[in-house]
């Protein structure tokens, strides 16, 4: 039964039956006849079948909220046993916004000082995928912002603010200043991330209610892009403090705190409403409510969190 619950979890996820096969590492027909299998057992029919995957019956929608929490069960079960003989080992999976990257770091190095035995996984999602890999099993735990958009059912610890610089050249317009405002960013070709990140929408927000909209000259979903553009003096953009300091400012770069109005964001670690939990999964949430109190206190000054976090 666990095995067929599997199946429909990873086809929600695939929208394909071949690559949902391949997810679970069997062929196509073995993963329908699992789902039919599952479909005799119940009595209805869970999925819109045609040339392709159609989609889920009502009843299959209701049938796979229950795969997920009865899987998810299963899974924390099996580690929470396995952590009685071994203690906490094993994987454990982490999603982040593109602006919370570099903070990963302050939160897996102290740990994994603490478990050695866990491996991590960290991958770099939008706001809203993360909360798509958490509800499919996917992630164990993600990295994201807890109070601009809704979150669903999950648990939250809030870390740190999200505070917004201007990151361009000395010799730009403006980049003499100690500050600007969000109207005279406007003014300037900026390089900044898709509208699908979080992040792209707080800022369009923020030029919007400076009643100053802008087009940026340059979009893209890697910060690395964004950061290599602005370091030829000829793009600016808007980045968190942390970012900035993390990507490396030099003398050709200046990171300028934006005012009127001075905005912040709360990024936190988000995990699945669920009890009881996984023993990993609450061993991170352990440690993100420990090192909490300190990370806005080391990113204000200018210390890397991932070292600081360290020291007892």
């Amino acid at each position: 039964m666990i095995d067929k619950l599997e199946y429909l979890i990873a086809l929600a996820r695939e929208r394909h039956f071949g690559r949902a096969g391949e997810a679970c590492g069997v062929t196509q027909p073995t993963l329908s006849a699992g789902i039919k299998q599952l479909e005799d057992t119940l009595g209805v029919l869970l999925v819109q079948r045609g040339s392709r995957f159609m989609g889920f019956t009502p009843e299959g929608e209701r049938t796979l909220e229950w795969a997920r929490r009865i899987v998810a069960d299963s899974r924390a079960m099996r580690q929470d046993i396995d952590a009685l003989k071994r203690g906490l080992s094993g994987p454990l999976r982490i999603a982040a916004i593109p602006t919370a990257l570099p903070m990963v770091a302050a939160l897996t190095t102290p740990f994994r000082a603490r478990h050695p035995d866990v491996r991590f996984t960290v991958i770099s999602s939008t706001s809203i995928e993360i909360l798509n890999h958490l509800e499919n099993l996917e992630i164990d735990a993600g990295l994201t912002y807890l109070d601009n958009e809704p979150l669903g059912r999950v648990n939250t610890v809030p870390l740190y603010r999200e505070r917004y610089r201007l990151v361009t050249a000395p010799s730009a317009k403006y980049g003499d200043r100690d500050k600007v405002t969000w109207a005279e960013i406007a003014e300037l070709p900026l390089c900044l991330l898709t509208p699908d990140m979080q992040n792209r929408r707080i800022v369009d927000g923020l030029l919007a209610r400076s009643g100053a909209a802008q087009k940026p000259t340059l979009e893209s979903n890697s910060m690395i892009v964004l950061f290599t553009h602005v370091r030829t003096g000829q793009w600016s953009s808007v980045m968190p403090a942390m970012l900035a300091d993390s990507l490396g400012l030099t003398s050709q770069l200046r990171s300028i705190p934006i005012v009127e109005p001075e905005i912040t964001h709360s990024i936190g670690l988000v995990v699945p409403h669920r009890e009881p939990t996984t023993p990993l999964t609450a061993a991170l949430v352990a440690e993100a409510r420990r090192i909490a109190p300190r990370l806005d206190q080391d990113l204000g000054a200018g210390r890397d969190p991932a070292l600081a976090t360290l020291q007892p």
